[in-house]
């Protein structure tokens, strides 16, 4: 295994780690067929607001969820607070999220994220899923920390994206300028092009 080494690069108020440039990811659904969403001991961590976009388009993502994701969000609401004091989607039975469906294979999926895609649903998923394996944690001076998490279940997209040399990062595009805005992105490819050029 190779050595890591890890640096922290300031953009802003984020504090962010040297491995989201270095490290490499694709997610490979046809290796792990979604298990993120039933493997866990807590829900998907959620931000304020979330739950009442969760709320709010209901209505288009109801139609696909099990019938027992249906009755947890009945039972426990769109948002529950997990031992730690952290915001996270509901589960069933403590296994899978709340807000996931399945094909007839048993494949596992994001109900709000097929509707979204299927256009009637306007919120995609929780920003952290769609961020990971970056993680977000607020420190007490009031700036954010972005440090990628290894996850076991998640091994063959690392390796896969070693293959394909594609950095956290760059996969990760979309969701880090929907979530800090083009002016950081734009500033971690520049850190990105800086660190790399200095190996």
């Amino acid at each position: 295994m190779r050595e890591r080494m890890s640096y922290i690069v300031e953009i802003g108020n984020c504090l962010v780690s040297s491995e989201i440039i270095t490290e490499y990811f694709a997610c490979d659904y046809q290796a792990c067929h979604g298990c993120c969403c039933i493997i866990g001991d807590s829900g998907a961590p959620m931000e304020d607001g979330e739950e009442k976009l969760f709320e709010q388009e209901y209505g288009g993502y109801e139609h696909l969820l099990t019938p027992e994701g249906k009755e947890a969000l009945k039972q426990q609401g769109f948002a529950v607070t997990d031992r730690d004091g952290d915001l996270v989607t509901p589960l069933v039975n403590n296994e899978e999220c709340a807000y996931t469906c399945f094909d007839c294979d048993g494949n596992c999926f994001c109900a709000v994220e097929k509707a979204y895609y299927a256009g009637t649903s306007k919120f995609q998923k929780p920003i952290s899923c769609r961020l990971y394996p970056i993680r977000v944690s607020t420190l007490s001076n009031g700036m954010l920390a972005l440090n990628l998490h290894r996850w076991q279940i998640c091994r063959d997209a690392f390796k896969k994206g070693e293959k394909e040399k594609i950095p956290v990062y760059k996969f990760l595009r979309e969701p880090l300028i929907h979530r800090f805005g083009e002016e950081f992105y734009s500033s971690l490819e520049e850190a990105a092009n800086s660190l790399l050029a200095s190996k």
